[in-house]
């Protein structure tokens, strides 16, 4: 215990000193944001902006042939798929894409726990993707987007990268599975709110980190925090309280019925969502 709570005051006390080494958005997904922000941008300038990193034009060229877009034309060059992926969700999807360049570490109990929760991470997004567009399809309510929500639930557990960074700084006592699972069950949540801040993301990413977990925190309309949870019970998460979640989803609208997401249909959504990260 003496350990874990070392960690826990570390990082609670960098947390009140705002001396926490938070990530920073990877440079490619820096200037796409700035870029999309800029009133004047055009279709061809933020194609040269992504063309700048060739493994992200590599994805979005990917991501414009995937069934996720859902065409059958071909495209081959970054301005085609720009042009197809328009400039409001490139925002988005580039961030999203961008994101696994920060789940990396040279400590092997710390990038074991990295590429893990990456991997859970990806489930969430590919079923909370798969989930909202379900969700559009029953209920013809567009209000919630596909890029916003593959992006929400990438960063829903964003707030472990600092404690697990923390904890590779100090390997040698730290680097254990025991504690970590608890500093990261208790801190991350807090830490992911300012890590959203930090970066300046839009409220509803902030709710996403800060509230997942929190299922006393709900909303009157169907939000991306909704989607988030359910996307992570159907993941195994919340295990005590799994069929709270589906009973509120049913309740809510979200989706009609649970056979809902036990279709094939749902299967192959989430595997179209989970192939745009292969």
């Amino acid at each position: 215990m003496a350990t874990e709570n070392a960690l826990l005051t570390i990082l609670v006390e960098k947390i009140n000193n705002d001396t926490l080494v938070l990530p920073t958005l990877p440079a490619v997904a820096l200037k796409v944001r700035r870029a999309a922000d800029d009133p004047d941008i055009n279709l061809s300038a933020m194609a040269d902006v992504v063309s700048q990193d060739p493994s992200l034009s590599a994805r979005m060229v990917k991501i414009s042939n995937s069934a996720y877009l859902g065409r059958a034309v071909k495209v081959t060059s970054i301005q085609q798929a720009v042009t197809r992926i328009g400039l409001r969700q490139i925002k988005n999807i580039a961030t999203a894409l961008a994101m696994e360049q920060l789940f990396v570490s040279k400590n092997e109990i710390v990038k074991e726990y990295m590429s893990r929760i990456w991997v859970d991470t990806i489930e969430i997004v590919a079923s909370s993707m798969a989930v909202l567009q379900i969700h559009t399809k029953q209920t013809k309510n567009r209000t919630l987007n596909l890029d916003s929500m593959m992006l929400a639930a990438l960063v829903h557990n964003i707030g472990v990268l600092p404690i697990l960074t923390e904890a590779e700084r100090h390997a040698d006592v730290f680097a254990n599975p025991t504690f970590l699972d608890v500093v990261l069950e208790k801190l991350a949540g807090k830490i992911g709110t300012s890590i959203m801040t930090e970066w300046g993301f839009e409220p509803e990413f902030v709710d996403v980190t800060q509230n997942w977990k929190d299922l006393s925190v709900t909303s009157d309309a169907v939000s991306y925090l909704d989607l988030v949870r359910l996307g992570s019970a159907l993941c195994g998460k919340f295990e005590s309280h799994k069929e709270d979640i589906f009973n509120a989803a049913v309740e809510k609208g979200i989706i009609d019925d649970l056979s809902a997401v036990l279709s094939d249909e749902f299967d192959e959504l989430r595997n179209n969502a989970k192939q745009i990260f292969q």
